[in-house]
């Protein structure tokens, strides 16, 4: 340091030079350390949220980082347009802003703040739900002691009748779906409400005809729901005999991108809050060309085969029901037990390996079982299902099949044979109370199956038929405990197995027999 010409001035000694020196360089590295641990402190916080609110199931087979930069999404689910920590989005893009931005930024910070104290309310009141259907498992008492004028479910169709009576309750009085707009028809808010897929339409237009469950206002919903129909993109997008199921997967992906980036739900919780409906065999893989929608949302799918990729405890069996006029009137009913005077009954092409199998062993070969790969043309369909005890419902192409409803309308005992299938509603029916399953391998043995019922077990396994048939009836409008209602409960158990910002995700394992 260059002495002072100041004639006023002392010089400093050049023993103290050193020493000065010093203390700069140490003033420094103190100022540099201070920086640096704040820094590290927001980022920590960041971390520590996103380890909170990041992990939804516990079960998924996707993997996600919500830490730092290092945000990995598929090409159909966008990052979202809004920071997760509002105080790293002003740090990041706050530098070299004006004041008309910075208010931008404390707006949509604010709104943020708002959106998550409106779920954590919506968390909250679910907790409560959950806490009643668990008191509600407690008792030692299975049958319900609720109050309901309509029905009170009993008897050993239900895993626990008490805990869904319960859950049905808890469902009826809270849940609300919002059904996004966006879309126009066919493709969307729209679909078949007659033929083998008639409750992938009727669901969509139930859903928004209802009063009950649901909400215009988003903030308010529990889950969202995604109005397109499958069934409708066959028919519109899907060029015949061209195997190519991209245009319909590429439709659904875009659909998903649209939601993603108009709206904040979606990224919210990746889509595991998010529903959508199918009844078409290609459901189920249209759905993967969104991986998340795949992976973690809410599928009610017809083809609810665990072989290709159905998850029981987040996706939804979805009844399969004929509908050829879109009425129910006329089919519903059926002689009495001591009426039925076939002991079995098929009739169908050979669709699949397991009819195959059925028709080389069964085709035309006995009097008791009769099975036909076309019925002669003096018989009548529906006249042999309510006149035979046991109706056959081997899996086809893929593993639902429509004569399981079919069954049950003709009030006739189903025989479940597939590999792979989950029953309709079965996390609160008990199938076994009502219907038969057969493996596949033991098809060469059905008339040994049947016969070894006594006349007393099949006289209760019909009359258990007759009190489960409600629940898979098509009403319009529809009616409590029916087939729209017991879907909207499965959705509603999937939704309390799900606790957005909880570390597993998980929160009830929906279990109706507990």
């Amino acid at each position: 340091m260059p002495p002072s010409s100041s004639s006023n001035k002392l010089p400093f000694s050049s023993s103290f030079r050193p020493y000065s020196l010093f203390l700069v360089i140490l003033f420094v590295v103190l100022l540099a350390v201070i920086m640096v641990t704040v820094c590290t402190l927001g980022d920590a916080s960041s971390f520590q949220w996103t380890r909170r609110h990041g992990s939804l199931r516990d079960f998924a087979s996707t993997t996600l980082t919500l830490s730092g930069t290092s945000q990995v999404f598929s090409v159909a689910d966008p990052p979202p347009t809004s920071s997760l920590n509002p105080q790293i989005e002003e740090r990041q893009e706050g530098i070299g802003k004006d004041k008309v931005s910075e208010k931008i930024k404390v707006t949509s910070a604010t709104n943020e703040v708002k959106r998550r104290s409106k779920l954590e309310k919506i968390e909250a009141t679910l907790a409560r739900a959950r806490l009643a259907i668990k008191e509600a498992g407690r008792v030692q008492n299975k049958t319900s002691t609720y109050d309901d004028p309509d029905y009170v479910p009993r008897g050993p169709i239900y895993r626990n009748a008490k805990v869904f009576h319960r859950s049905y309750l808890e469902m009826e009085r809270i849940f609300k779906i919002y059904v996004y707009e966006e879309g126009e028809q066919p493709l969307f808010n729209d679909g078949p409400c007659k033929s083998v897929y008639a409750t992938e339409g009727r669901f969509i237009h139930e859903l928004a005809m209802d009063n009950n469950y649901r909400t215009s206002d988003p903030n308010q919903a529990h889950v969202y729901f995604l109005p397109y129909s499958v069934v409708a993109m066959v028919r519109y997008l899907y060029v015949p005999d061209s195997h190519d199921m991209s245009p319909i997967g590429r439709t659904i992906a875009d659909y998903v991108n649209v939601i993603a980036n108009k709206h904040p739900y979606w990224n919210r919780s990746l889509g595991a809050d998010h529903v959508m409906v199918s009844c078409h065999d290609w459901g189920p893989y249209s759905s993967s060309y969104a991986p998340f929608l795949y992976n973690m949302s809410i599928r009610a799918l017809c083809n609810a085969n665990t072989s290709e990729g159905f998850i029981p405890s987040k996706d939804v069996s979805f009844p399969e029901v004929q509908l050829k006029t879109g009425e129910i009137k006329g089919i519903l009913g059926g002689p009495s037990a001591s009426s039925r005077h076939i002991l079995a009954f098929f009739a169908g092409g050979r669709h699949g390996h397991i009819r195959h199998l059925l028709l080389e062993h069964w085709k035309e070969k006995d009097k008791d079982v009769l099975v036909y790969e076309q019925l002669p043309k003096h018989f009548s369909y529906d006249s042999m299902f309510k006149n035979s005890k046991f109706c056959l419902c081997p899996s086809g192409y893929e593993v639902a099949t429509a004569r399981v409803m079919d069954a049950i309308y003709a009030e006739c005992v189903p025989v479940l044979i597939s590999d792979g299938y989950v029953p309709p509603f079965s996390d609160v029916l008990n199938w076994k109370s009502f219907s038969v399953q057969v493996k596949v391998e033991d098809i060469p043995n059905i008339k040994g199956i049947l016969s070894s019922i006594s006349q007393k077990q099949y006289i209760s396994l019909q009359r258990r038929v007759k009190q489960v048939q409600r629940h898979f009836v098509v009403n319009g409008p529809s009616k409590r405990f029916d087939i729209f209602h017991m879907t909207v409960h499965s959705i509603w158990l999937r939704r309390l197995n799900l606790r957005l910002g909880s570390p597993s995700g998980k929160a009830f394992d929906g279990n109706m027999s507990k």
